[in-house]
């Protein structure tokens, strides 16, 4: 269904391209080799070079070049084999060189695509314009002193992929799931963490609207967006916000703003600029990036399998699409899920992974790689289920022990006298115990109420404390009832 915004004119459609800033995967910065270990102590990870010392010479981080053909790889995108790197020279107290150095005519990665999955199941292609290396900025602290600000430089030449989008979303629903895929192919890939609370993953939001069957109207950036939740929100209030503006006889400026979360409103913050106002040039300290494509292709070879062809394996293994899209949301649970099916029925282990192991993780607030129920321990409690040690109940109550105490299950089971019981002997006396309480109930069963056997169930069940055997109890139930 085409998402349109109702305003007093009609409706409206809106025009969305995001422009990512993914913080490279890496030990060092992209020209200098300082460290990049998020949380240090103020100016603690600056170089020379960093911090714009006069003759001070970048050198290229090759593992920052191979994470960003990784990426691009992954994003089906073009690998250009020779690149360049420009100056875009703007002044700012936390650009201490006084430009930054990043790549505007002659991008690393050209055009790719990404596909997304919208609610409905419907799928999309998003195409990429482009994907560029650059360095990152400082950190200006405008809350440490009541009338100072102070300058951080530790993500001062950082390397950033700034990944552009096509303007093809036409909703925030869709702008959140596109953020969501490109986050989820880049851990993946293991080329940028997607730590968007800690600012590796950012993007700045181009939105315009327009009449359905226009063209393009003047676009508006809300920059640094930290949350996917936030992107869509600020989609929202942009769009809303340039509808009124041409609805009450006004033109939308083009200019950057920023997205005030606490209001859930877009506010100036300057007008936008265009390339000739940076007055790009070649770095003259930086010769082309020039890459060997054997080298390329070795990257290519090592690629992890990514989410979308791991989910076509999951279906092929017998699962539903739906239960596939959950297992490989992240590779973390991907990886879990893996473990546990590994010579197990797969759709079994995806029925007590996304079921009650995730609703364990939920009520106490864990994630998959902090779970203190492994992967090896879950496959040990669903083989006690296949061995009809113990039935389906009482494993949920012992996963429960499990993730309370960390005890495998098979010490649970031992420890509390859990095993199943399979003597026929034992399942005729409850059932006789549970007919004689219950002898009226039983005339009305023989007299042709069969739905009263759930309740005859139900209580053998309870008269062995969940220990019976189901299937063995419905046999022999049925033959004492008939």
């Amino acid at each position: 269904m085409t998402y349109v915004i109702e305003g007093r004119t009609g409706p409206w459609e809106v025009v969305i391209g995001l422009e990512v800033h993914a913080q490279v995967t890496s030990q060092a910065k992209l020209f200098s080799g300082a460290a990049t270990e998020f949380g240090a102590a103020p100016n603690s990870q600056v170089s020379f070079v960093d911090a714009g010392f006069p003759g001070m010479l970048p050198v290229i981080n090759q593992e920052c070049v191979a994470q960003a053909v990784r990426t691009g790889l992954g994003l089906k995108a073009e690998i250009h084999l020779w690149s360049r790197f420009d100056r875009k020279n703007y002044f700012y107290a936390d650009l201490p060189q006084g430009y930054q150095i990043s790549q505007f005519a002659h991008p690393i990665v050209g055009t790719g695509t990404v596909e997304i999955t919208l609610a409905d199941g419907s799928t999309k292609q998003i195409d990429i314009t482009r994907l560029h290396l650059e360095q990152d900025a400082g950190k200006s602290l405008h809350d440490q002193h009541p009338s100072k600000s102070f300058i951080d430089l530790n993500r001062s030449g950082v390397a950033l992929m700034e990944i552009v989008s096509e303007p093809d979303m036409r909703s925030p629903e869709e702008a959140g799931a596109y953020l969501t895929k490109l986050r989820q192919i880049l851990r993946y890939l293991g080329t940028c963490d997607g730590n968007m609370d800690e600012g590796s993953m950012r993007a700045d939001v181009n939105v315009s609207v327009r009449k359905p069957g226009e063209g393009f109207r003047t676009r508006c950036e809300v920059k640094n967006v930290n949350s996917i939740r936030f992107v869509m929100q600020a989609v929202e209030a942009e769009a809303r916000r340039q509808i009124e503006v041409w609805e009450e006889g006004g033109a939308v400026e083009q200019e950057t703003r920023l997205f005030d979360t606490g209001r859930g409103v877009t506010r100036s913050m300057r007008s936008k600029e265009d390339a000739h106002d940076y007055r790009y040039f070649p770095d003259p300290d930086l010769p082309p990036l020039v890459l060997e494509a054997d080298w390329v292709e070795s990257l290519k070879a090592s690629l992890p399998e990514l989410p979308d062809e791991r989910r076509a394996r999951y279906v092929a293994m017998g699962l539903s699409p739906y239960d596939a899209h959950v297992l490989t949301l992240e590779r973390e649970t991907a990886a879990f899920f893996e473990a546990v099916a590994k010579g197990r029925d797969a759709k079994t282990v995806a029925n007590w992974v996304t079921g009650d192991f995730f609703a364990a993780l939920n009520r106490t607030g864990l994630g998959v790689e902090e779970s203190p129920v492994s992967a090896a321990a879950l496959g040990e409690l669903l083989d006690l289920i296949a061995d009809k040690t113990i039935n389906g109940k009482i494993a949920k109550d012992v996963l429960a022990i499990m993730f309370e105490t960390g005890e495998r299950p098979g010490a649970i089971v031992d420890a509390r006298g859990l095993r199943q019981v399979v003597d026929t002997g034992a399942i005729e006396a409850a059932i006789a115990r549970v007919m004689e309480a219950n002898a009226d109930k039983v005339a009305e069963y023989r007299s042709g109420k069969d739905k009263l056997f759930g309740f005859f169930v139900g209580q053998v069940m309870k008269a062995m404390q969940g220990k019976g055997n189901p299937a063995l109890v419905n046999e022999v139930l049925k033959q004492k009832l008939a």
